[in-house]
């Protein structure tokens, strides 16, 4: 009796031993970042960053910038407003929002402020300097650069599905708008068609 007990610790702890060794379920690999991977179909990482390319190209080249640059003989201040997110799915705006204001930095062609909730903290930094901060390093108060437009605008999907297949329609709209008088000065659209096909029948 003794030694059957033994003999099945014994198999017990070489089955432990065994399942220790095993290889691992999850594998790892390392893909470039700008490596195109749709996986599901749904908007991703490639899809902000090349629509932020592209439209924040075609912003840069329409008449409003060297119309603006002729008159005030300088380059304009831009702030990015709110993105909002008008699909059925869940997109991190906040990315697609850094995609656009590295583009616009990057052009070289305008000057660029921070957006609504970073110049929160800014100016809460700038408030303690008075205070803590050595008069001459002290940065002063009200002397922000104020913006002469602001880009806000959504992404809209929608989808065409039957069985096994479905379109996945994006439709991306900026406007960059005046922010003395309210005028859009820019209308941007860039539309994202995907064809995707998977086993499951539900969307």
């Amino acid at each position: 009796m003794k030694k059957c007990k033994i003999v099945v610790i014994g198999l017990s702890l070489l089955i432990l031993i065994l399942m220790g060794c095993a290889a691992p379920t999850r594998t790892v690999e390392r893909v470039s970042a700008e490596e195109v991977s749709d996986q599901s179909g749904n908007w991703n990482d490639t899809d902000s960053r090349l629509v932020a390319e592209q439209m924040i190209k075609d912003l840069m080249y329409r008449s409003w910038l060297q119309d603006f640059v002729l008159e005030e003989d300088r380059k304009p201040v831009v702030i990015v407003g709110t993105i909002r997110n008008f699909s059925s799915e869940h997109i991190q705006t906040d990315i697609f929002i850094k995609d656009i204001e590295r583009e616009l930095i990057n052009s070289g062609k305008i000057k660029f402020v921070a957006t609504k909730k970073e110049r929160e903290e800014i100016r809460e930094e700038r408030i303690e300097q008075q205070s803590y901060a050595s008069d001459e390093t002290a940065n002063r108060l009200a002397a922000e650069s104020g913006a002469d437009f602001i880009l806000q605008g959504g992404i809209k999907s929608n989808i065409d599905a039957s069985g096994g297949k479905a379109v996945k329609f994006y439709q991306t709209d900026l406007e960059l708008i005046n922010v003395e008088s309210n005028e859009k000065v820019w209308i941007g659209s860039k539309e994202i068609k995907k064809y995707v096909k998977k086993n499951k029948v539900k969307w």
